[in-house]
C-alpha cells in the first residue's frame, strides 16, 4: 500500500470514528434527557391523584352543606371543604400543565427555567394547601358527621374545639418557623432543608439530571 491510500485510509477511518463518537454522545444526550423526563412522572401522576382527592372532598363537602342549609357549623365545614377541594383539583390540574410544558428537547437553560418555576409553585402549594391539613382533617371529620340525617344540635364537642386549638397552634407554629428560617441569609442551611423537605422528591430528582446533563454538555 502507498502512502498516499494509506493516509486516505487512516483519515476514513478517522472520520468514521469521529461521526460513531458523535452519534453515542448524542444517545447518551438523549438517554439523559429521558431520564430527566422519567424523574418528573411520579409527580405527574401524583397530581393526578391530587385531582380525584380535590373532587372527593368538593363532593364531600356540598353534601354537608346541602344536608345542613339551617345548621350553622355543619353548613360552613360544608362550604369550607368545597372550596378547600376545588383549590387541590386546580394546583394538581396546574401542576400538571407545567410539566406537560417542559420541553425536554429544549436547551438546559431553558428547562432549568421551567423547572424552577414548578419548584416555586409545589412550595406555594405546599404552604397553601399542605399547612392547613393541620386544621382541614377536622373539617373532613365533621363533613362526614353532617351526612347523617339528623346531625346533633347540642353545640360542638369539646374535643373539635381541642383538636382545632392544637391544629391552629400547629400551623402558626410550621409558619413561623418557615419565615424565620428565610428572614435571614445565616439561616440558609435550615431554609433550603425546608424548601426541599417541601419540594417532591420528583423535582430534586430531576434537578440532579438537569446538573448531570448541563456537566455533559459543557465537557
Amino acid at each position: 500500500m502507498e502512502l498516499d491510500d494509506f493516509k486516505t485510509a487512516w483519515q476514513s477511518l478517522n472520520q468514521r470514528l469521529e461521526r460513531q463518537d458523535a452519534i453515542n454522545l448524542q444517545l447518551l444526550g438523549e438517554r439523559k434527557r429521558d431520564r430527566l423526563h422519567a424523574s418528573l412522572r411520579p409527580l405527574f401522576w401524583g397530581q393526578l391523584l391530587q385531582i380525584l382527592l380535590g373532587v372527593a372532598l368538593a363532593l364531600l363537602g356540598i353534601a354537608c352543606w346541602k344536608n345542613n342549609l339551617h345548621a350553622v357549623g355543619y353548613l360552613l365545614a360544608g362550604i369550607v371543604l368545597h372550596a378547600f377541594g376545588i383549590a387541590n383539583a386546580a394546583f394538581g390540574g396546574i401542576t400538571m400543565g407545567l410539566i406537560a410544558s417542559i420541553d425536554h428537547s429544549a436547551p438546559v437553560l431553558v428547562i432549568q427555567k421551567r423547572l424552577t418555576l414548578l419548584r416555586k409553585f409545589q412550595l406555594f402549594g405546599a404552604v397553601l394547601l399542605g399547612l392547613p391539613w393541620w386544621i382541614m382533617w377536622i373539617v373532613v371529620v365533621i363533613a362526614f358527621a353532617g351526612l347523617a340525617d339528623h346531625p346533633p344540635q347540642d353545640g360542638t364537642p369539646l374535643w373539635v374545639w381541642i383538636n382545632f386549638a392544637v391544629g391552629a397552634l400547629g400551623l402558626l407554629a410550621t409558619w413561623g418557623l418557615y419565615r424565620w428560617s428565610h428572614a435571614n441569609p445565616r439561616r440558609i442551611k435550615l431554609a433550603r432543608w425546608m424548601d426541599d423537605a417541601a419540594a417532591t422528591a420528583s423535582i430534586r430528582k430531576a434537578q440532579a439530571q438537569l446538573d448531570e446533563l448541563r456537566q455533559f454538555e459543557q465537557e
